[in-house]
């Protein structure tokens, strides 16, 4: 179950950069409000000020590391608190101990302000202990929880992903792996007003647990703890059917009951807002779901998904970076994960009100989203579509911040 960095599929999360590429591509967004255009791009400095503030309460160390692609270069390392690019060394095959990239973080009640480079890549941190990083002949090995021999399985941790580049600056909380220590996410824009994402609502961090363990179904099969039972996150409903937490047949009979529907009916994807005569139809024949063009050529198809494929965004639903199967695929995505299907036969269907209403929905997502003070989190891999997640940008960002919230 190692993970490099840089070879990330859907299921595991991508860098910013590739997320907000299928975003756009997925939702026909145009470049979101303050982006740069090539004249004022030159704007954006080689780093910025990120700002980390403790406020979790909590009296452990704290340890933050800055790890991702450095842009200019394509080379993956990382960054220490001035800033500086370092590559990595060569790894090996059985991985090899990463050097140590950790930044002592703020102490609780405290900030600390460290700077960030044109990067593609995650913001770790980590209470207690310093995360355990290793390096294979492909690249940067990261903490995969879900097995249970990761040497990174006891710690409390988190991560937050952030592309910096010539056109500005994107920074996102991310649950598509695992809901774990709190935290938000900012930006001074360049007008000097501010933006953030990602904060959870009054006893939203216990409430998020709760929920999970209170949905039959084996969702409360999602948590892990430590040795002394204290919660630790809770893993992404991928995970848990990989590794047999959560019932592999969990979404079964929704998937089901879809593929019945559009034998007999039409499913409409018209998956760019601003290109709304772009659209394609689908119906199931023999066990698959051919999409047709307006013109009534097929265009690409899909086998009935399983929960991994709904899950992950991939596998018998995977999303290339294209024109065509991958802002399809986005839209079917997210219509599974939300369970708006047979509700409403026009796709992407945005509005929050109908999503989870199913009782075979994911549960997840569902109470990802029901513990955010704004509804926004980005709990599977395109819940970008229909702008549901959990993202701040700007064009010429002054400075961005990281808070670490309570575990309440």
């Amino acid at each position: 179950m190692l993970r490099t960095l840089g070879r990330r599929t859907l299921a595991t999360g991508l860098t910013l950069a590739t997320m907000l590429a299928g975003s756009l591509l997925a939702t026909g967004a145009a470049a979101p409000a303050g982006a740069a255009t090539p004249a004022t791009a030159a704007a954006v400095p080689a780093t910025i000020p990120l700002t980390i503030t403790n406020n979790s309460g909590r009296a452990d160390q704290v340890y933050v590391y800055n790890l991702g692609t450095q842009l200019s270069t394509g080379r993956q390392g990382w960054a220490d608190a001035d800033g500086t690019f370092h590559p990595w060394p060569a790894g090996g095959n059985p991985p090899t101990p990463a050097p140590d990239a950790a930044i002592p973080g703020p102490a609780a009640g405290q900030s600390k302000t460290i700077r960030v480079p044109k990067f593609s890549g995650r913001i770790y941190f980590s209470y207690g202990r310093k995360l355990v990083f290793k390096l294979t002949t492909g690249g940067l090995v990261q903490p995969a929880v879900q097995n249970p021999t990761d040497p990174n399985r006891d710690i409390l941790f988190n991560w937050s992903e952030y592309t910096l580049n010539d056109d500005g600056l994107w920074l996102n909380s991310t649950q598509v792996d695992m809901f774990s220590a709190p935290y938000s996410v900012g930006l001074q824009r360049a007008d000097g007003s501010s933006v953030s994402a990602g904060k959870l609502r009054p006893g939203g961090y216990r409430g998020l647990f709760d929920a999970l363990r209170g949905q039959p179904g084996g969702w409360s099969g999602l948590i892990q703890t430590a040795a002394d039972g204290t919660v630790l996150r809770a893993l992404s409903p991928l995970y848990g059917v990989e590794t047999g937490a959560l019932p592999a047949g969990v979404m079964d009979d929704y998937i089901d009951r879809v593929w019945q529907k559009y034998t007999t009916s039409t499913l409409t994807v018209t998956p760019f807002a601003d290109r709304p005569a772009v659209r394609y139809s689908g119906r199931v024949s023999g066990g698959v779901m051919r999409f047709t063009d307006t013109s009534g050529a097929v265009v690409t198809s899909f086998d009935k998904p399983d929960a991994s494929s709904v899950f992950g965004c991939h596998r018998r639903l995977d999303a290339p970076n294209d024109q065509v199967r991958g802002p399809i695929s986005r839209t079917l995505c997210a219509g599974f994960n939300r369970t708006t299907l047979l509700v409403n036969s026009q796709q992407p269907d945005t509005s929050p009100a109908a999503f989870y209403r199913d009782p075979i929905t994911n549960h997840y997502a569902r109470a990802v989203h029901a513990q955010m003070a704004d509804g926004k989190a980005y709990a599977f891999a395109f819940d970008d579509v229909g702008h549901h997640e959990s993202l701040v940008h700007d064009g010429g960002p002054r400075q961005a911040r990281l808070t670490l919230e309570p575990l309440d």
